[in-house]
């Protein structure tokens, strides 16, 4: 019995590990056609600002300059996980410090409400009424990095408010108990102790979060405004790999040069996604040590 429940084990592992690089090997080889078979140079890839495929430009290779989506990407990623930090750390404090009682009977239902809500009603939501709301206060179309920010800030926030109130708890109970026999105050030691002690666990959650936003599709595909210009304003449209991957990629036909580039633009979202996964096994790291 031992045996066999350590082959089956095995077996499932490996088919894992199978389909993962299948999935490596998939993406890499379409992504990676644009250099070699299209023979498009890599820096005039990553590092061009003109955006059209179809047309060929003054050197006569295809305009596929993917800047402007990469900016975007990043963009409203981080501007999403500045905003959402304070709070999500702010009601991990009150449900695991302030009052775990309260917490655990109204936000904690809360987060996991918004945990479950599909990404197409969020960008429904942001449609209807944040793209209005920006439209009114700062002008313009309402399209753009601003109401994107506001959407994935929304849609990151329980996951990030989840694993830091994880974090909180995994404080040892000890720390706290020192800090008040010293004469601290609570406030100094929930600021002092225990948010210092829970600091790698928080940075988990934030780059979480931040996988989280730089891999959504649907909902900011709905409000920004899917231009492929580079940014130079929080209200203007602009685009992220995920709305031109999914604008485009159902309407090219597959080995052509749109297509392929398409792929590239998934194989970027790829290595950031394995990026992310590294960053958040190096904070656990240092934070094992730490400890």
């Amino acid at each position: 019995m031992e045996q066999r429940g350590k082959l089956i084990s095995f077996l499932c592992i490996a088919l894992i590990v199978v389909v993962v690089v299948s999935i490596f090997y998939f993406v890499a080889s379409k992504g990676l056609a644009t250099f070699f078979k299209d023979k498009v140079n890599v820096f005039s890839f990553l590092f061009g600002t003109d955006w059209n495929p179809s047309q060929l430009g003054p050197d006569g290779k295809p305009q596929v300059g993917a800047l402007p989506m990469i900016a975007g990407s990043f963009i409203v990623t981080f501007l999403s996980a500045i905003v959402a930090t304070p709070f999500a750390i702010g009601a991990a404090v009150f449900m695991t410090e302030i009052s775990p009682k309260q917490g655990q009977k109204i936000l904690q239902p809360v987060i996991e409400l918004l945990v479950g809500i599909p990404s197409v009603v969020y960008g429904f939501i942001g449609l209807s009424v944040i793209v209005p709301a920006v439209r009114s206060v700062f002008g313009g179309t309402g399209f753009g990095i601003l109401a994107g920010t506001f959407v994935l800030f929304i849609m990151i926030l329980p996951t990030v408010t989840t694993m830091t109130v994880d974090a909180l708890k995994a404080v040892p109970r000890h720390y706290r108990e020192a800090s008040l026999a010293l004469g601290a105050t609570r406030w100094q030691t929930i600021y002092k102790v225990v948010l210092r002690a829970a600091v790698p666990g928080i940075l988990t959650a934030v780059v979480f979060g931040m996988a989280r936003a730089f891999g959504e599709a649907l909902a900011i595909q709905m409000v920004i405004g899917n231009a492929a210009l580079m940014p130079n304003s929080l209200v203007t449209p602009a685009s992220t790999l995920t709305s031109i991957l999914t604008m485009g990629i159902g309407n090219t036909i597959m080995g052509t040069v749109e297509n392929n580039v398409l792929w590239s633009l998934a194989l970027i979202l790829l290595l950031m996604s394995l990026l992310f996964n590294i960053i958040i096994r190096l904070i656990g790291k240092k934070g094992a040590f730490s400890k």
